[in-house]
């Protein structure tokens, strides 16, 4: 019997497989060889049936799917999914990064296997979550999902200093939680008082009339939340000590995925629901912005561990992204989601390799690697290959994103943009600097190094092939999502002071 599209529960399934993935891995803990095939099986089902609502989209900007139920109708909390071309791209991203993540993992876990891979899916399913709710109580029960699986994937899983890493981020990312949470419930009791109706729906909260200083207070608090988890300085401290010390696949979803979910909810969240005072804080979030990206470029500069010199790159990349973003330029803005996407995929791949390079050379030191491109030529072209897209060179992913994130803030502010160049250009001292001393650096041992394996080889090149056609045609990706961003300028520019 066919299946009836127009009622299939599509989102919850997607929503509910990696919950599946969790259970199983958890269940065949005993035996790792099977827990860790059935965690790769559950992670390319998951990328299949995502890949399947694909075929959903229109590029018009309107809901693609939606589901809506009842849920705790005292408190006027529903179970409210929808998608959309904007959660359509990252939810795609979030189910690929996960089968690279488990591929880089299999017998790299260290103990505990079915723990292991159980905590990566159940970070999934919030990372979907956080994509995909459209009540906010349910957004805020998925955001707190995805901070349970990072804390102890860091501090069970990581490197020396781990638990000290791992509190970091827990509290950070709680304090920013908090502030959305006290936030999101003023903003229902105020919308209450006036309708005499309790809902979290975020599309019945985006008319609710507030004064003021009142709006200002609100929209703060979940400013602060969303932009601790992009994150901008100065509140990107917790970011470096989590990839330094996080297992590979932790930081693979970590840059790839978790720092995406702010960007997210400016977008969705913040923007929408508190229009005049987000228009008003748009030059102090880009000045934001361009202080990050010219800060990680320099903190990556001065990094002699190379995850960390990565680590301190997404700070730079992010800031970045938050320039144009603040442009409301309709560039800029499809800039900004192309790059959260193509960040994504190089940041993860540079991680996964960072991984392959420490357990060859059992150190990240930089001033211990280098002569690598003789000894691992394979290796070694991947990584010049993700080093290059990172840096932005036409033909590969980031290029696209980053042109358009430039136009956009050149279109609003040319100083602006004459200054995100110029932090793009210190930006890529740091990479050919990493390049240089790594690749054709004197080697400091000459201890033979074995290349990439095949299953290696099997996990970067589907990374390696994404960012091509991204950087020769990223048109099609950019037509799925360019309808949800065009509403944006046009409410933040009615709801400017």
């Amino acid at each position: 019997m066919a299946l009836d599209e127009s009622t299939f529960p599509w989102l919850s399934l997607v929503l509910f497989l990696p919950l599946i993935g969790a259970a199983g891995s958890a269940l065949l803990s005993r035996w790792p060889s099977a827990c860790r095939a059935f965690a790769l099986t559950a992670a390319l089902v998951e990328l299949g049936v995502v890949a399947g609502l694909f075929g959903f989209s229109r590029g018009d900007g309107g809901w693609l799917r939606m589901e809506d139920f009842d849920w705790i109708p005292a408190l006027g909390i529903r179970y409210t999914l929808g998608l959309d071309g904007l959660s359509l791209v990252l939810v795609g991203l979030a189910a690929f990064l996960q089968v690279v993540a488990v591929l880089a993992s299999l017998g790299r876990e260290k103990s505990r296997a079915g723990l292991f891979y159980a905590l990566l899916f159940a970070m999934e399913s919030g990372i979907l979550g956080v994509f995909l709710a459209l009540d906010l109580a349910l957004f805020y029960f998925f955001w707190e999902v995805m901070l349970i699986p990072m804390f102890f994937l860091i501090g069970v899983w990581g490197h020396e200093r781990r638990r000290q890493a791992a509190i970091k981020f827990f509290l950070f990312t709680l304090i920013g939680s908090l502030l959305m949470l006290f936030s999101l419930v003023a903003l229902v009791i105020v919308h209450a008082k006036a309708t005499g109706q309790y809902t979290f729906s975020l599309l019945l909260l985006r008319g609710t009339e507030l004064p003021d200083g009142l709006s200002h207070a609100l929209y703060l608090a979940f400013l602060l939340a969303f932009i601790i988890k992009v994150p901008l300085a100065p509140l990107h401290t917790w970011l470096p000590d989590a990839h330094t010390e996080a297992p590979t696949a932790g930081s693979v979803i970590l840059a790839g995925l978790l720092l995406k979910t702010g960007v997210y909810g400016l977008l969705r969240i913040a923007m929408p629901l508190f229009p005049g005072p987000a228009a008003a804080s748009l030059p102090w979030l880009a000045a934001l912005g361009l202080v990050g990206l010219f800060y990680g470029a320099g903190l990556a500069f001065a990094q002699r561990d190379i995850k960390r010199l990565v680590a301190c790159s997404s700070v730079a990349h992010m800031g970045l992204l938050v320039v144009g973003l603040c442009s409301l330029d309709p560039a800029g803005l499809e800039g900004a989601v192309l790059q959260a996407v193509n960040h994504g995929i190089t940041t993860g791949a540079l991680f996964v390799m960072i991984g392959m390079i420490d357990a060859r050379a059992g150190s990240r030191d930089f001033e211990r690697l280098g002569g690598l491109w003789g000894r691992v030529p394979r290796l070694a072209a991947f990584f010049l290959f993700f080093n290059l897209a990172s840096m932005g060179v036409p033909g590969l992913n980031n290029f696209a994103g980053e042109l358009l994130l430039l136009i956009g803030a050149f279109r609003q502010n040319p100083l602006v943009g004459a200054a995100a160049v110029g932090g793009m250009v210190f930006a890529a001292a740091y990479t050919l600097r990493l390049l240089q001393g790594v690749l054709w650096g004197p080697p400091r041992d000459e201890a033979p190094m074995p290349d990439l394996t095949a299953r290696e080889t099997l996990v970067l090149l589907p990374l390696a092939l994404l960012a091509l056609i991204l950087g020769i045609q990223p048109g099609w990706l950019q037509e799925i999502f360019r309808g949800s961003l065009a509403a944006l300028p046009l409410l933040l520019s009615g709801g400017a002071p």
